[in-house]
């Protein structure tokens, strides 16, 4: 791997978070070309040491960092581009099938290709907390200066499968504080009495993920702690309350109508991780 400090990188995309990449890297020593549509962009970049490449064609080679709105707009700006010797590090958000489409397209090209999302905002990158997630050739150059970086494997596509599994996971937590956060208000419980109980069940919660997924990983769900059938009874105290107390229950009917077609198709006495099977099953 080559000295973190010295590596050459080239980000093209001065964006709010491509701005912030770029930053980054300037503080952590690398020499740093940077290129966007609209020039001005990268004025206070050159003011701390970076240099504008007068065109998209002087800003690829060695390591190329791209972070664009999506990945049409990176074949398009990228064109027909020879990209022999670029290490082409595609920060873009998409799907996983884009990215493997595009990993593709881009050895074409000549380009030794990875794909990686960012799951953090502008403001913590060059930080611990900032997480980096990188798939494809494992890299041989050091992108430290922008936070934890994770490399997963040789598909190009894991970055963006495990950024969507991740924002399934906020979102998941987040919606379903909110239903317990409207539930309470109705007794006039607020949001920031609520939350440091609601973060320790979360955080409980989490504790039981390693024992589930082997679990789910070996097929069998016996039912150590609670059979699936006891909790869909109080799934179904959690629809009553919710409409009792006026409060929107679409979540929880979601919830319950999952565990009841498991129940019918014969896990009632398995394991809560037995409902792998409902989300494994393809969308009506």
């Amino acid at each position: 791997m080559t000295d973190k400090t010295n590596t050459p990188i080239s980000v093209v995309g001065l964006g709010l978070m491509g701005t912030a990449l770029a930053r980054a890297f300037l503080k952590a020593g690398h020499p740093t070309t940077v290129w966007n549509r609209t020039a001005a962009k990268a004025d206070s970049l050159v003011a701390e040491g970076a240099r504008l490449a007068p065109a998209i064609g002087d800003a690829l080679g060695g390591v190329t960092i791209v972070c664009l709105t999506d990945y049409s707009a990176v074949r398009a700006l990228l064109g027909d581009a020879r990209l022999d010797g670029t290490t082409l590090v595609n920060l873009t958000s998409g799907d996983s099938a884009q990215a493997r489409e595009t990993a593709a397209w881009a050895e074409k090209q000549g380009a030794r290709y990875l794909d990686g999302a960012i799951m953090a905002i502008p403001s913590s990158i060059g930080t611990d907390e900032a997480v980096i997630l990188l798939s494809g050739p494992a890299p041989d150059f050091d992108l430290g200066a922008l936070g934890t970086v994770s490399h997963l494997g040789e598909d190009p596509g894991l970055a963006s499968l495990y950024d969507v599994a991740g924002l399934t996971m906020m979102w998941s937590v987040l919606n379903a504080w909110l239903q317990g956060t409207a539930m309470l208000k109705t007794a006039g419980v607020d949001a920031a009495t609520y939350a440091p109980f609601a973060r320790q069940i979360a955080a409980g919660v989490a504790d039981w993920l390693p024992g589930y997924a082997e679990q789910i990983d070996q097929g069998s769900f016996p039912a150590e702690v609670s059979a699936l059938e006891t909790d869909a009874r109080a799934m179904t105290h959690m629809v009553e309350e919710s409409e009792a107390l006026g409060v929107n229950a679409e979540l929880p009917k979601l919830i319950k109508a999952m565990a009841d077609r498991a129940i019918a198709a014969g896990h009632g006495g398995e394991q809560y991780p037995v409902l792998i099977r409902e989300f494994e099953r393809p969308g009506e």
